[in-house]
């Protein structure tokens, strides 16, 4: 009766419909982009997360050889394994949690699908803790802030990642915390941890504002406690175990310019930033520009409140310093990366309980403001283009002009099918980013150009199949000359294996396949001379002073 009543709520229908839009979008949107072969910064980590659940689901857990390429090991000169666990890299047993979902979708394509299912459920999770505390009206605009952040929309449209399931977590263990379900919140907060090894900051976050609110602050001590401890065991002695890639790569790349050894565990990181505080503080503020400008990714869907609530600087305060730490600023300071997703539970609980101290303050004049900052969240993050999600809408570059239309989309990924058909589903295969994920439902798989790895005999092997998608690299690289590079080196790549024996089998608009042991095709050899004679003026330009 109660569930009768609240469902005829006109706001929580609002709400529901706003959701359904959101699942549709993202739905059509990453679908499209993945069924299209189009070119995103991170499609290799679609084919990782595929075959890390599909070897799970066949009981080898957590292996992957594509993780394996991305290895310290492999980057000091050994070759990809496939019995590789990628615990090493990154601790994720909560991915376990969705095992029976992908055995009902085993595909890359529906672990997309589950990326939005589990952001949009965040958004009821959150109307019913804004409810808590406010009135629908005011609720079901947070909820539509939440579905209208950068923060939010760009990441559920990117490849499938691990921090997706953050935003459920952390708004559910918030709400058991409103209403003392304490096994919920026990249940929820080792759920969080689980996610990664370092989403324990986000549980961090929420025990200190806990205790500096003086709510919960047992409570609060001991997240913090849970959340310290679990951290440090995690990357010092468990991953560990499996590789060395936390200290040898992962610590060093992200914080290396705290550290002067080519190794660090995460106790030499926290030492070092403890003896240079003045260091800490600069890389906190620079490059100033990109971090206001992410800063103000975060405050505008929610109408610049958590620039004014101490609650979402609390509870949002050190995942965002781990950010502002990180060495890679290029892609850690954007609000449309994955790393931007977990700031989402602190920000918006920070704002509930700013609104709770200031209902007199949700004015008609507000509300409108409030309208206006989302869609203008809403303009910034369609206008940037997220992974390349709107690339058949948006142009790429405007000066000079790359746009690739829905036609030539479609004309050139029946282009790839008609090759990936001539590929066993059994066979050992490396592929280009793009394609990779396609291919990632098989124990042995590797990026391209790397075409050797040991097998679960143990026998170093070359696979038996490289396909390399270079059409895209040829649209792009009139404007970035990052792709004009990879186009070169992916050109020089295939003809290294050509000279290795592998027989050219088929080339078609700019895809290469190549079979080991095989003769070559004389046609699709022929199309390959000519095609790199066409595009040889586009190097000697950059070659010349």
């Amino acid at each position: 009766m109660i569930w009768q009543k609240a469902f005829k709520s006109p706001q929580l229908q609002f709400v529901i419909g706003v959701a359904i839009l959101f699942w549709g979008v993202c739905c059509i949107l990453v679908l499209h982009r993945y069924y299209n072969f189009s070119l995103t910064y991170v499609s290799f980590d679609q084919g990782i997360f595929n075959q890390v659940f599909w070897n799970s689901l066949h009981s080898r857990l957590f292996e992957s050889s594509l993780s394996s390429t991305e290895s310290a090991s492999v980057m000091q000169g050994d070759i990809p394994d496939v019995s590789y666990r990628r615990l090493g890299q990154h601790f994720t047993p909560a991915l376990l949690l969705w095992l029976p979902f992908y055995a009902l979708f085993q595909s890359p394509a529906g672990l997309s699908i589950l990326q939005v299912t589990l952001v949009t459920a965040a958004g009821f999770v959150l109307y019913a803790l804004a409810r808590h505390y406010h009135s629908p009206q005011l609720s079901s605009l947070i909820v539509v802030s939440y579905f209208g952040a950068i923060a939010v929309i760009g990441p559920t449209v990117a490849n499938f990642h691990d921090i997706c399931q953050i935003p459920l977590y952390g708004f559910g263990l918030l709400l058991a915390l409103e209403k003392r379900r304490w096994w919920i919140v026990g249940i929820l907060a080792i759920l969080l941890l689980l996610v990664r090894e370092d989403s324990g900051i986000i549980l961090f976050s929420i025990g200190f504002y806990l205790v500096i609110s003086r709510r919960y602050p047992r409570i609060g001590v001991g997240l913090c406690l849970l959340s310290l401890a679990y951290i440090l065991l995690v990357t010092n002695l468990i991953m560990p175990l499996f590789s060395q890639d936390i200290s040898q790569r992962f610590m060093v790349e992200q914080f290396g310019q705290f550290v002067d050894n080519e190794e660090a565990s995460t106790l030499d990181v926290l030492w070092a930033i403890a003896r240079n505080p003045g260091q800490l503080i600069v890389e906190i503020v620079t490059p100033v520009g990109k971090t206001i400008s992410y800063l103000l990714g975060h405050w505008v869907p929610l109408a610049f409140v958590p620039l004014v609530a101490p609650e979402a600087w609390a509870l949002a305060g050190f995942p965002l310093l781990k950010i502002l730490l990180l060495k890679a600023e290029v892609t850690a300071l954007s609000p449309h990366w994955r790393y931007a997703m977990s700031l989402v539970p602190g920000l918006f609980y920070g704002t509930i309980l700013w609104w709770a101290k200031h209902p007199d303050r949700f004015t008609r004049q507000f509300r409108f403001f409030w309208t206006a900052c989302i869609g203008l969240s809403l303009f910034f993050t369609l206008t940037a283009n997220p992974s390349h999600a709107l690339s058949w809408a948006i142009p790429d570059s405007f000066q000079p002009w790359v746009y690739v239309s829905p036609p030539q989309q479609w004309q050139h990924s029946q282009a790839v099918r008609s090759l990936l058909a001539q590929i066993p589903s059994d066979a050992s295969v490396t592929a280009t980013d793009q394609i990779v994920s396609h291919l990632s439902s098989r124990r042995e798989a590797l990026r391209f150009p790397s075409f050797q790895l040991r097998n679960d005999l143990d026998e170093s092997v070359s696979v038996e199949y490289a396909i390399a998608d270079l059409w895209y690299l040829q649209q792009y690289e009139p404007a970035f000359e990052s792709y004009r590079e990879s186009l070169k080196s992916m050109i020089d790549a295939t003809n290294t294996l050509i000279e290795r024996q592998y027989g050219l089998i088929g080339f078609e608009d700019s895809v290469v396949l190549l079979q080991n042991g095989a003769n070559s095709n004389r046609t699709a050899l022929n199309a390959w001379t000519t095609y790199q004679q066409e595009l040889a003026p586009i190097f000697s330009n950059e070659a010349s002073p």
